[in-house]
């Protein structure tokens, strides 16, 4: 029935169809990147509301979870300490994620919700 449907409408039906579909698709993709936003912000919440779990001249071992390029277009691993983001400067190319580094936190981000360090080994 579907398919004699298609037929009669001919090419529109057929675009109709892929119309629809895509606009099916776009939406829950678009759901997806919302919850994920959400979910930032909720964790963004959740660590101005609380200490820091390290203090400035601390020495850390962290695991690298990825690479973002530093506002001075070095490249910066993104490492987290008990759920907190600690942001290591000039790590070097050989490091990957998944590794695990020492570092010496340096400095906080605006709100000390993160910390900046400093790669040690």
């Amino acid at each position: 029935m579907v398919t004699v449907s298609l037929q009669l409408l001919g090419g529109a039906g057929v675009v109709v169809v892929l119309v629809v579909y895509l606009s099916y698709r776009i939406g829950k993709a678009r759901g997806i990147k919302q919850g994920q936003r959400a979910a930032s912000h909720e964790a963004h919440e959740q660590a101005t509301e609380r200490e820091p779990p390290v203090d400035i001249g601390d020495g850390v071992s962290l695991a690298v979870k990825e690479f973002r390029e530093h506002h001075s277009g070095d490249r910066a691993a993104v490492c987290k300490k008990e759920g907190f983001v600690v942001f290591v400067d000039d790590v070097p190319d050989s490091v990957d994620v998944g590794d695990v580094i020492d570092a010496e936190i340096v400095d906080f981000g605006r709100d000390r919700n993160s910390a900046e360090a400093q790669y040690v080994g």
